[in-house]
């Protein structure tokens, strides 16, 4: 008799907590092999697929595409054959919440490939489920309440809210909104997701309305509040704005700039590009300048620790470079930064570049950065002040490289200048340590020579 497995969202690495449903992979009814991708979820790092470790007819899949799923809650159910089907349960014991006593589930067998009959959906926005002749099967028994299959909807006690999903519940919370006042659209009233946010805009909508009618003669009322919605921060841009928060809160972050002659880079970058073999970019020769630079100055390839008690010198350089990507900023890391060289860097770089701006840059690219190289120059802008990429101590940022009036050699004339701007944590160093490696770095640019005597 085939037995149900319930496979949940597993520990992704990185301390990641939870992941939004981008797209399905699979459907209700449809047979999947062992260690198949059932989902496409996106971390708080980067867009994943999720295989599953059973083999056997998907009999429900939880959450919406666009829903947050938490860690260890249910993705989907799998009918499979004893003894078949399925990888060791000590193999999956790592991301699977099962205990070892099994409970029947009634009411639910196994969904035919053809998947007719009615239909249902499950728990609080998960997808549709065929309902087919009661046969006992069983399912592991899981550690904490998640909605399960059942036969009907839920049965809700009078001034009960009717809500089962533990992220309709903690959305609630998080804005304020009191769900007994909520009237929900699922089934017998079933409060979902989308019941929440509208609650969330119609606050939003009415909060003009605390504004006083009477006002001061003489005096400028408020300008009342656009209605409009509220966007949940979500997957990547909820973890840049918590890494972003943080980094402000806990860093005395400092910056100083310089103008700076780019004329000699570019000449010298068309006279690499012009023999054959890769092209190298202008980012590949900042990158190179940078790790040199740390060498010169290791105090800003460091972080102060945890407690605040040290700071801790990294003994390698991950290099992060910020890049844009389908679904916003990220900051890959190239590992070992200074043992490569620039043709090396510039193929690393180029192919982390192309991964996120694809969406297919593994999440452990994305961590682990020791020192960041930012080139806002590529949106046009000259000039910037970012906030540190948290825990790290500096990071140099590029403005456009661009020609204007300049004197050299005593004389007016027109050369290509770019503005580098240096961030760095005051608790790390004094602004004699931050100068000196900007400055460095500014000669690196104006006369790529002295690179020379570092090399």
């Amino acid at each position: 008799m085939p037995v149900v497995r319930e496979f949940t969202l597993p520990d992704l690495g990185e301390g990641l907590t939870e992941a939004e449903v981008v797209r399905w992979l699979v459907e209700v009814g449809e047979v999947i092999a062992i260690d198949q991708p059932v989902v496409e979820v996106e971390t708080a790092k980067a867009v994943v697929e999720v295989p599953c470790p059973y083999g056997g007819v998907v009999t429900a899949l939880f959450g919406a595409v666009g829903e947050e799923v938490l860690v260890g809650a249910p993705l989907v159910t799998v009918a499979v054959s004893p003894g078949e089907g399925e990888r060791p349960l000590a193999a999956v014991a790592a991301v699977e919440r099962a205990a070892a006593v099994e409970r029947p589930l009634v009411g639910y067998g196994v969904a035919e490939p053809a998947r007719s009959g009615r239909r249902r959906r499950v728990g609080g926005g998960g997808a549709s489920v065929p309902v087919a002749p009661s046969v006992p099967v069983v399912a592991p028994v899981v550690a904490a309440p998640v909605p399960a299959p059942v036969a009907a909807a839920p049965t809700v006690a009078p001034g009960v809210p009717a809500v089962i999903s533990p992220l309709v519940r903690r959305l609630a919370r998080e804005q304020g909104v009191e769900l007994a006042a909520v009237a929900g659209s699922g089934p017998d009233g079933l409060i979902m997701r989308a019941d929440v946010e509208r609650a969330v805009a119609a606050k939003v909508a009415v909060a003009p309305a605390a504004v006083p009618a009477v006002e001061p003669v003489g005096t400028a009322g408020p300008v009342p509040a656009a209605a409009g919605s509220v966007v949940p921060l979500r997957g990547l841009r909820k973890a840049v704005a918590e890494k972003l928060g943080r980094s402000h809160r806990e860093i005395p972050a400092a910056t100083c700039w310089v103008d700076a002659d780019a004329t000699e880079l570019m000449s010298l970058r068309r006279q690499l590009n012009a023999v054959p073999g890769p092209k190298v970019s202008v980012l590949a020769l900042l990158a190179r300048i940078c790790a040199v630079g740390l060498e010169r100055f290791p105090d800003l390839n460091s972080s102060v620790t945890a407690d605040g008690s040290g700071i801790l010198r990294h003994s390698a350089v991950h290099l992060g470079f910020a890049a844009q990507g389908e679904r916003g900023l990220v900051v890959p890391v190239v590992r070992d930064a200074q043992r490569l060289t620039t043709e090396q860097l510039g193929a690393e770089l180029a192919r982390l570049t192309e991964a996120a701006r694809t969406g297919a840059i593994a999440p452990a690219e994305l961590t682990g950065g020791t020192f960041t190289l930012n080139n806002y120059g590529v949106f046009g802008v000259d000039g910037s002040t970012p906030i540190l990429n948290h825990p790290e101590a500096a990071m140099l940022g590029v403005g456009r490289i661009v020609a204007k009036p300049w004197v050299h050699q005593g004389e007016l004339a027109v050369r290509e200048v770019t503005q580098l701007s240096f961030t760095f944590d005051h608790r790390v160093c004094d602004g004699g340590t931050a100068g000196g490696f900007l400055r460095f770095v500014a000669d690196c640019v104006e006369q790529p020579g002295v690179l020379l005597r570092r090399l």
